[in-house]
């Protein structure tokens, strides 16, 4: 079936790189192509200043290189929808309305860049191989800090702008607006990724204040862009990310975090510089399967983000960009310290997740009290998999290449780390 009137049991794209577009898909289309974007760097930082109401942009170490650079590579991307060059625009105008309110924060509040960050635990791993399960799950003890998706947008608050007469912080307020927007044109969303305001997500979004993450490549088909980024030294950046945090903790506590992304895999070194006393879990789960997700997931959204799918483009790119940053895991996962790490095989976790958190605690020198623990189990009978629905992947039909093509470049990583082969069609 189609990606209308589906089945949220059984989600069996037919129209997965050819898509049959809804009459609200439609509309929004219409509407939004007769709109010309561009992105003038110096318009959209006057729309961050009046925003926030300063001007500060700290722009030190190369920022204003790295934000031509961002810029730059969207413009590149020809493929794109005006509706997606206006959320990417809208994007980096909150991307420096941001980091102009984080610079006036700490400058009034200097106390700010003393606040520890301490002893968090961090999911490192690729996606949909159950780091976002892990990091909603120990994010169950009201103990830890974790990042809900609307603050991740939104971290600071602008200047004089605070909760309405009926307490509702106003960034949460965008944000569950943009999520009902997004329910309405593709449904299919809450299956593959649901980036409801509540949902934990990665702070990696806060690294994007300082232009420095691989979070674009999600939005937008920007090899320049991940080039760019790969010729970085992370450690300064991650340096950054963590002011992000220790702002806000300062905001609204506590000081111990919940962390995950899976551009850790790639950035290790940088990772464990910023946190030293980190306790790691790190996920593993058979590649095709993660490919798999992604590029479906990708091709889904690309029906309102580009003019046309490109399928072969989503494999070529994909599994070279799992690859890059699996080869790194291998390469620096001995950076990351035995007596404070776990692996965790994807075959092993369901229905195996208290024993694993016993663990990651007992390493991370945490009590794991009655209480946490019955968090924990309540979020477990609350969520179970597949809640919002099972996609049925066909990576031949869909995407020509079989499961053993992409599997054979992988060897290396079944060769290090406990990973089973999945069967997939």
């Amino acid at each position: 079936m189609g990606s209308a009137g589906l089945d949220i049991a059984d989600i069996d794209f037919d129209d997965l790189t050819a898509p049959k577009l809804t009459e609200v898909q439609r509309q929004i289309l219409e509407y939004t192509e007769s709109r010309h974007v561009t992105f003038d760097i110096d318009e959209m930082l006057a729309e961050a200043i009046e925003q926030a109401g300063v001007d500060d942009l700290a722009d030190t170490d190369g920022f204003g290189d790295r934000l031509t650079a961002h810029v730059a590579a969207i413009e590149a991307d020809e493929g794109l929808t005006q509706l997606t060059r206006s959320s990417l625009r809208q994007r980096v105008v909150r991307l420096l309305r941001n980091r102009l309110s984080l610079t006036d924060l700490i400058t009034r509040y200097p106390e700010i860049e003393s606040i520890a960050i301490e002893r968090p635990f961090i999911v490192v791993g690729m996606p949909r191989s159950g780091t976002t399960h892990l990091v909603n799950l120990i994010a169950a003890d009201p103990r830890r800090r974790a990042l809900p998706y609307w603050e991740s947008q939104e971290p600071i608050p602008a200047r004089g702008e605070g909760p309405d007469i009926l307490g509702v912080d106003p960034r949460y307020a965008r944000a569950k607006s943009e999520h009902d927007a997004l329910m309405a044109s593709a449904p299919v969303v809450a299956a593959m990724h649901d980036r409801f305001p509540e949902a934990i997500e990665e702070e990696v979004e806060l690294l994007d204040l300082d232009l420095a993450g691989y979070v674009l490549e999600w939005h937008a088909r920007v090899p320049d862009w991940r080039d760019f980024y790969l010729g970085l030294d992370e450690t300064r950046h991650y340096v950054y990310m963590k002011k992000v945090l220790q702002a806000l903790t300062f905001l609204r506590g506590p000081r111990t975090w919940v962390l995950k992304s899976p551009q850790h895999c790639e950035q290790l070194g940088p990772l464990m510089a910023t946190f030293p006393d980190a306790t790691v879990v790190f996920t593993h789960r058979d590649p095709v399967a993660v490919i798999q997700s992604a590029i479906t997931m990708m091709a889904y959204s690309d029906r309102l983000r580009r003019i046309s799918i490109g399928p072969d483009w989503l494999v070529d790119y994909w599994s070279d960009r799992v690859h890059r940053l699996l080869s790194a895991c291998v390469r620096d996962r001995d950076l990351v310290p035995a007596e404070r790490s776990i692996d965790v095989s994807f075959h092993r976790l369901n229905g195996n997740e208290i024993p694993l958190l016993e663990e990651l605690y007992q390493r991370g020198g945490v009590e794991l009290t009655p209480e946490v623990r019955g968090r924990f189990q309540q979020y477990l009978e609350g969520n179970p998999r597949g809640k919002h629905g099972r996609i049925r992947y066909h990576l031949q039909r869909h995407f020509g290449v079989t499961p053993a093509e992409l599997r054979a470049r992988f060897g290396f990583y079944f060769d290090r780390f406990d990973v089973r082969p999945e069967e997939q069609q």
